[in-house]
């Protein structure tokens, strides 16, 4: 089976054509068509018609190589021009009705998920990925997409708008002389950095992965100069400083001399050689390895082969090591997050039937029951309110922004007021979605209510349907539980209400 991937870029509109020969991928053909819709975001906070017209008329003559080769399936990936422009959704809709083709829209978790499964593969007899502490990082040309992952699992998805035409817009725009401008991408990208020392604990990362199609393949004879691996090289720190010692104060045509470059990408190569002597400021005594792949390859990949990861690193186990990272880094009191979690699960699988709720939805309870009370790190007098800006504020891996939102509401929803149209989180989800939410939360009100005093006095808890749809909650505890039943009898009529079932508590001590 042939297959095409077109990355809808920021600077660039690429096609990549590809099959599988003894079980490995091999690439039939590679397109590359200039288009800097990344200039319309960035510059005017939209894509413009006369961009959509060319990227149009770029993939119908996309669409006659891929005839040519028999291509039978075909997918349209976007990245952060398009995911920040404020007409995205139209600028997809007509991408999709003129050429025919649907468009994924990736978010920072989205890219992660799809380099992660393929460096499992590519890297499987070089590097152990899953033994390690890595961080992973896509360098794009709106964004550098980073992923720190803690043995396979996911703590952090982020992207630093530091992509390579976002350095290009910044360079444009300083007149100083080179030394100075030189300076002030340093300052840039080094402000970047401290942003993400700040938010994440750098000292636990064993090495960095760079993902890098652009430049490195034409800098390899200055930064791994020992390597035997063109596709797959270590870059020590003191071949990152000589370069940087090269460049320092060289014009365009100078570092395209002394790099070996064309002057196309001469303009932000000493942009580059500091985003990777960021990184090397990160994990000292440590190592840096830069991947000469992208992104759409490992997409293309993904098709072709069908990785699948193991079940431990699916979907679910991924955004709930987020969600206990993100406990952690919030000061939540994980030991009740994690318990309301688990009363969450034993409700949910209790009275899914009586709800009418899917298995899927579990990982929006899930989530939310993790993340309930990330507010109080605000403050916590009305954390709760706190919590659903938090949560809707966040990128979690392979979400929609619908999905934050159901989840957002749901931890806003375990204590207090009840949902209510006049809310603007609540009010913005399509009518199933707030009916989910009205569903799911219900259940966390009581999950946190068994949980009030905080001191995890549930041993065990099993839900009985009778009859008449009546509902006992049995629970086996060995301690004074006046607190928590008090709870339980406030928190449940709101599950009554919407349910029509009533719900009895049974106390075994």
């Amino acid at each position: 089976m042939r297959t095409g991937v077109i990355d809808i870029g920021s600077s660039s509109i690429k096609l990549i054509i590809g099959e599988v020969h003894d079980e490995k991928m091999v690439v039939l053909e590679f397109l590359k068509n200039i288009v800097p819709i990344g200039q319309d975001t960035f510059y005017k906070g939209g894509i413009s018609q006369a961009s959509v017209k060319q990227i149009i008329s770029i993939i119908d003559k996309y669409k006659n190589v891929m005839k040519e080769y028999e291509v039978s399936n075909v997918k349209i990936i976007a990245t952060t021009a398009v995911r920040e422009a404020r007409n995205r959704e139209i600028f997809v809709d007509t991408i999709s009705r003129k050429t025919g083709f649907p468009i994924e829209v990736l978010a920072v978790g989205d890219i992660v998920y799809y380099i992660d499964a393929y460096l499992s593969y590519a890297l499987e007899n070089k590097y152990p990925i899953h033994t390690k502490n890595v961080l992973i990082a896509e360098l794009g040309a709106g964004s550098l997409d980073i992923s720190i992952m803690e043995k396979g699992f996911t703590l952090l998805n982020i992207g630093l708008p530091i992509g390579t035409f976002r350095i290009r817009q910044i360079f444009s725009k300083l007149d100083g002389s080179i030394e100075e401008s030189q300076q002030a991408i340093k300052e840039y990208i080094e402000n970047e950095f401290a942003y993400l020392k700040r938010i994440f604990p750098t000292e636990h990362i064993d090495d960095v992965i760079i993902l890098d199609e652009s430049y490195f393949a034409n800098l390899a004879h200055l930064l791994a100069k020992n390597s035997t691996d063109s596709h797959f090289s270590q870059v020590k720190l003191e071949d990152i400083q000589t370069v940087i010692s090269e460049l320092s104060d060289k014009s365009s045509e100078e570092i395209a001399r002394i790099c070996k470059v064309s002057p196309e990408i001469a303009d932000t190569v000493f942009a580059y050689i500091m985003i990777l002597n960021g990184f090397s400021s990160l994990v000292k005594n440590k190592s840096i390895y830069v991947l000469g792949i992208s992104l759409a390859e490992a997409v293309l990949a993904n098709i072709l082969l069908g990785f699948k990861l193991d079940k431990k690193y699916n979907k679910t186990n991924q955004l709930s090591s987020i969600a206990r990272f993100l406990c952690h880094k919030y000061n939540v009191d994980f030991i009740h997050a994690q318990h309301v979690v688990d009363l969450s699960v034993c409700l949910f699988n209790g009275l899914k039937e009586i709800l009418g709720v899917n298995d899927g939805d579990l990982l929006y309870l899930i989530l939310a029951a993790y993340l309930h009370d990330i507010g109080g790190f605000i403050h916590n007098r009305s954390h709760h309110k706190h919590s659903e800006y938090v949560i809707n504020c966040l990128n979690l891996f392979r979400l929609t922004e619908e999905e934050m939102r159901v989840i957002a509401c749901i931890a806003r929803y375990h204590r207090k007021t009840t949902p209510r149209k006049t809310h603007i989180f609540y009010n913005s989800l399509s009518s199933g979605k707030q009916i989910l939410v009205q569903k799911l939360s219900a259940l966390l009100r009581i999950a946190n209510a068994l949980d009030s005093s905080h001191r995890q006095k549930v041993n065990k808890l099993k839900v009985q349907i009778g009859r008449k749809q009546d509902i006992g909650l049995i629970i086996n505890t060995r301690e004074k539980f006046l607190l928590e039943k008090v709870g339980v009898l406030e928190e449940k009529e709101f599950f009554e209400e919407i349910t029509g079932s009533k719900i009895n508590i049974i106390i075994r001590e």
